[in-house]
């Protein structure tokens, strides 16, 4: 059957089966999957963390660990077996050269004792034999081409002078130097901003035409997929279950994992509604996997499911998928749950807006500024910050890495304290400054804390049962060991950890579960205020959906008071009753959620939205994306004020931009 590619075939990968040997064991972490590349064209793979992407598309250049081996099936590039190869010396004439890979975290990419110049142009020199000086040009231009300013000067400085999204851009230039046949990009904008990932995919793009490169994306952010790619691949337990192009999966998903990663994004769900979660765990790989690997997390798989590996079914001339469901033996059956799930999409009703007719204010901030030192002189890292949070209710803060938005969190926390200047009111008490002891006290455990990282904020010698009951040893909060343990067990029954879980330490468990651990522990002491720093960044697709509907279902549960703290505004938007948006210390405008989506005003928060991806290819293909220029604004002369321009909608401006605004709204 015709297979819709228009370009000649680049890469063929033919029934790749990958081993690694850990412990005496043999875990299986690609199971006969294949590939096609195809000249200039962008493929994206997508799969929860674990699914194989990486490590297949590792085997593409000789880079898989070195328990790790091809066990079975072929890899061809431009007609010779690479899967063959047998020395470094054969892979190296192939990387970077011909295939090349941008990895996810900038930092452990690049040589923090180099410079960024001489990283990239002993590349060139190597696989060139291009004399330095030569070199030295030719890396000045590639920095030129990747969008970083005054290249020369850059050329001498050292990885940690540049911000994340420059780092980005250097290895993106590190691995576009020899000017690659294909480039690899496993998760390029995992750790970036919005903004900052908008102009990453931009780049890419523009390098992709005027190199003619094939470009393949690994990633689970499916709205950027519908951003770049041209084909999709959707991988499970080390196979790849569903293929075609990209309107074909995000129009017409068939196999029920695809569907049911589509049904977890934020974006597609209804607004106090549980977000479709992907119920279980992965299949454990070390065993052998009988069936369809995803039956097990499938609530409507048929027995067919559990005991036949179902073979490669067409949907069109452009799209297949391994699922039972498109044997014409089920196709009753399939019709049935297209009806179901067609039904339930018509009684789904959205909840009524947070009511702010009889509503308490719970926290006050005023005037916020909070300073540090940086050797003889003073950053503001916060600038007359305003708002309020009323019980109940989920302000979400957003805004770009170093805004301001963590530090505004921790100073509310009095995590940060002597370099604070306004005022803060708790409750209807002031709580900058000192405060007696009982009141801190008090707080303490009134105000908890879900970080952004579930690893780095737990114990790792520590079980389960010590992170989560260490408050209440901390203030003495239970009568006896009985009753902490009791509490212990009832707190991660609540957050759907099972009690035996209590014995294990936090690297035993998958990122989703941590950060539920996290939560426990934020619980346990009977909150009323939390301050959730970016929860849920860290994580895949389906495990985000589960920790969103965790932290929707305890705000009811224990009528809580979130302020929600993150970058990603799809998720923002999902879970907020207003959201305020800052940039560089300045909170510029504060809005209920819809008014602000559907009205933004000041040109970075339009900025802001227009670069989120939305997971449909005919949306993001014709999107324009706002590019906001800090020079329009200057805060410190311009004197703005904190204006309500609309009923509960706020915008920092001077009058001559308020006058912008008012005629925006029609007053």
């Amino acid at each position: 059957m015709n297979n819709g590619h228009s370009s000649p075939r680049i890469l063929s990968a033919q029934d790749v089966e990958i081993k690694f040997n850990l412990r005496g064991r043999t875990l299986t972490a690609v199971r006969k999957a294949s590939l096609d590349l195809y000249e200039g064209e962008t493929l994206a793979i997508v799969g929860e963390s674990g699914s194989g992407k990486s490590v297949f598309t590792k085997s593409f250049i000789g880079m898989l660990d070195k328990n790790g081996y091809i066990s079975g099936g072929k890899i061809f590039f431009r007609d010779e077996e690479i899967s063959a190869y047998k020395h470094e010396s054969d892979w190296l004439k192939i990387r970077g050269k011909k295939i090349a890979m941008v990895f996810q975290d900038p930092m452990t990419s690049l040589n923090p004792v180099r410079t960024i110049g001489e990283q990239i142009a002993e590349i060139i020199t190597w696989h060139f034999g291009t004399e330095h000086g030569q070199a030295k040009k030719e890396t000045i231009e590639i920095l030129k081409r990747v969008g970083i300013n005054d290249a020369e000067a850059r050329y001498k400085q050292y990885p940690n002078e540049f911000s994340g999204g420059m780092r980005q851009r250097v290895v993106i230039a590190t691995a576009i130097a020899c000017r690659p046949e294909i480039l690899i990009c496993d998760e390029p904008t995992t750790a970036l901003d919005v903004t900052v990932q908008a102009q990453i995919l931009k780049l890419i793009k523009e390098l992709q035409k005027e190199l003619n490169m094939t470009v393949v994306y690994i990633t689970h952010d499916l709205g950027v997929v519908a951003n770049v790619a041209d084909w999709v691949s959707v991988m499970y337990a080390g196979q790849i279950v569903e293929y075609g192009t990209v309107r074909d999966i995000f129009k017409n998903p068939t196999h029920p994992y695809t569907k049911a990663l589509l049904q977890s994004l934020p974006q597609l769900g209804v607004k106090g509604q549980d977000l479709y979660s992907i119920k279980g765990t992965p299949p454990n790989l070390f065993k052998e996997i009988t069936g369809d690997a995803f039956a097990p997390r499938n609530p409507k798989a048929m027995q067919i499911d559990y005991e036949e590996e179902p073979p490669v079914f067409p949907v069109s001339e452009t799209h297949w998928a391994k699922t039972w469901l498109l044997h014409p033996m089920a196709e009753e059956y399939r019709k049935q749950l297209e009806e179901e799930e067609h039904q339930q999409k018509a009684t789904v009703k959205a909840e009524e807006p947070f009511d702010y007719t009889n509503a308490e204010k719970f926290l006050e901030v005023k005037d916020l500024s909070i300073n540090f030192k940086l050797g003889s002189s003073v950053f503001k890292a916060v600038d007359k910050a305003n708002f309020d949070i009323y019980k109940g209710e989920t302000l979400s803060l957003v805004g770009e890495s170093g805004s301001g938005k963590t530090t505004i969190g921790r100073a509310i926390m009095r995590i940060y304290n002597s370099n604070v200047e306004g005022s803060i009111v708790y409750d209807g008490e002031e709580i900058t400054g000192s405060i007696p002891k009982d009141k801190q006290k008090q707080l303490h455990m009134e105000m908890q804390m879900i970080f952004q990282d579930p690893m780095a904020s737990l114990n790792e010698r520590a079980k389960v049962d010590y992170i989560i009951s260490e408050g209440l040893c901390n203030f003495h909060l239970f009568e006896n060991d009985e009753a902490r343990i009791r509490k212990v067990a009832e707190i991660m029954g609540e957050v759907g950890l099972a009690k035996d879980f209590a014995s294990r330490f936090p690297h035993e468990f998958s990122g989703g579960q941590r950060q539920r651990i996290g939560i426990a522990r934020s619980l346990v002491m009977n909150p009323k205020f939390i301050v959730a720093d970016e929860p849920i960044s860290a994580l895949d697709v389906s495990i985000r959906a589960q920790v969103i509907n965790l932290l929707n279902k305890m705000k009811k549960e224990r009528k809580l008071t979130y302020l929600f703290i993150a970058h990603d505004l799809s998720v923002v938007r999902f879970i907020s009753d207003r959201i305020a948006v800052i940039h560089k210390g300045n909170i510029v405008e504060l809005a209920p959620c819809e008014e602000l989506f559907n009205r933004p005003l000041h040109p970075y928060t339009k900025a802001l939205l227009s670069a989120v991806p939305y997971p449909d290819p005919d949306k993001e293909k014709n999107k324009v994306l706002l590019v906001y220029d800090r020079k329009m604004h200057n805060y410190e002369e311009d004197k703005p004020r904190w204006e309500e321009i609309l009923p509960g909608h706020f915008i920092l401006a001077n009058e001559q931009e308020l006058e912008v605004y008012r005629k925006e709204v029609g007053i």
